[in-house]
């Protein structure tokens, strides 16, 4: 028996990532890529036993934790009139956006069903010339270092390794070992319906690649200004703050309109002992930082990029504990509207090597994250495809902002750089 890291994320949606696959000979090498696929999950789920458990509270004392090895839930389906290009292209039409929710498992499922549901769904789309890998996990049991661990270690597996080359760790204790009493609503629905933010407004998904030209120019022109000696800014410090501005001018926010960013955290390496890499579970925090819209907009890149590298490098060890020991003694589940307001909130991390996960058949031709776990203002970082420095931005905002966002000059021509 295993115990749940954060509780608090039994109120989002399941978190759910889509790997489309080119398939050497096409549609007819689907059946024997799920084989390989299905025949190895077994086995990967043997390291990674909390994904085969189900979330139990414990009558006692009310703590989470995972028990049992039900194992995963795996769904077989074809969409045979959709290309991997389809799906993969950068400029990507709503119709597909549509189509690719379809490919993946439990969209709209809640972490809190993982009392009674498997904490990880797999569904196996055949399309015309390849394979679509959808995959929804609970972000209660692990967060985006553990998932793709487990990810590429599946793949290593199927690939005929004896074991994962990095072998989980699933020492609970290393991290934390309160025990919290977590209240939980009757069904996810009776939680949503105290969200102060009311019903999910509609959104609209795209993705804008910057190759690593403009990356390297979003971090030039947030490092210019900085005076001799001053800690310079990370690529993923420049790139966030020229989204969160852009992003800013596409809502039209009033100057003295409050805007937030939240990065989501891994908190690895900032404890104190670090704990390893290999740690499974889930150990992110949000990090916050706000401004009124008119700093932010009428002020110099760099003062965005310095707000956001203030708030990541305050998030150490002692910002970690006080902020699980104000969890434990007020313990509630997560909403949408808790990142605040305005919010531009990153999850993911370009540092995943998310186009290493080869089940045999090639690295995939493109990543995605599904419907899930998406609101207004929340971004998905990857690399891009090309391993050179790109970046890949997938963000989700209401239609009008996008609108005008892909309108933006500043933005596209960043994007655009040469």
């Amino acid at each position: 028996m295993a115990a749940v890291d954060n509780g608090k994320e039994l109120g989002a949606a399941s978190p759910v990532k889509l790997l489309l696959y080119r398939l050497p000979n096409g549609a007819s090498d689907f059946p024997d890529a799920v084989a390989r696929m299905s025949a190895a999950l077994p086995d990967a789920l043997a390291y990674f036993y909390p994904l085969a458990g189900r979330i139990r509270q414990g009558e006692q004392d009310g703590a989470l934790s995972i028990d049992g090895h039900h194992g995963a839930e795996v769904i077989e389906a074809s969409a045979d009139q959709v290309s991997v290009d389809d799906l993969a292209g950068e400029e990507c039409s709503d119709e597909a956006e549509k189509v690719m929710q379809l490919l993946v498992p439990y969209t709209g499922v809640m972490n809190l069903e993982g009392l009674h549901r498997p904490l990880l769904a797999v569904q196996l789309t055949r399309l015309r010339d390849g394979l679509a890998v959808g995959c929804a996990f609970n972000h209660a049991v692990l967060d985006g270092t553990s998932t793709w661990h487990f990810m590429s270690s599946w793949a290593e597996l199927c690939r005929g390794a004896a074991a994962p080359s990095l072998l989980p760790v699933h020492n609970r204790a290393m991290a934390r070992s309160v025990r919290v009493n977590l209240p939980l609503p009757p069904s996810a629905d009776a939680h949503e319906k105290t969200d102060p933010n009311g019903p999910k407004k509609p959104l609209v998904a795209r993705v804008f690649s910057f190759p690593a030209s403009a990356v390297v120019r979003a971090k030039a022109s947030a490092n210019a200004a900085l005076p001799p000696g001053a800690k310079p800014f990370s690529s993923f410090q420049s790139l966030g703050a020229h989204i969160w501005r852009a992003v800013s001018r596409a809502r039209g926010l009033g100057p003295s309109d409050i805007t937030v960013f939240a990065v989501f955290a891994d908190c690895r390496a900032r404890l104190d002992p670090p704990v390893p890499p290999a740690y499974f579970g889930n150990l992110i925090q949000a990090v916050f930082t706000g401004v009124p819209a008119g700093m932010l907009l009428g002020g110099p890149p760099e003062l965005a990029a310095g707000l956001l590298q203030k708030a990541i490098d305050e998030h150490d060890a002692g910002a970690i504990t006080r902020r699980l020991e104000e969890y434990e003694a007020a313990p509630k589940l997560f909403h949408y509207s808790d990142a605040g307001p305005n919010c531009v909130a990153v999850g993911s991390s370009p540092r995943f090597r998310v186009y290493d996960v080869d089940f045999g058949f090639g690295r995939p031709e493109r990543v995605r994250s599904g419907g899930n776990n998406k609101f207004d203002g929340m971004v998905y970082l990857y690399p891009g495809r090309g391993g050179d420095g790109g970046i890949d931005v997938e963000l989700s905002l209401q239609p009008e902002p996008m609108q005008r966002l892909e309108k933006d000059d500043d933005f596209m021509l960043m994007r655009a750089a040469a």
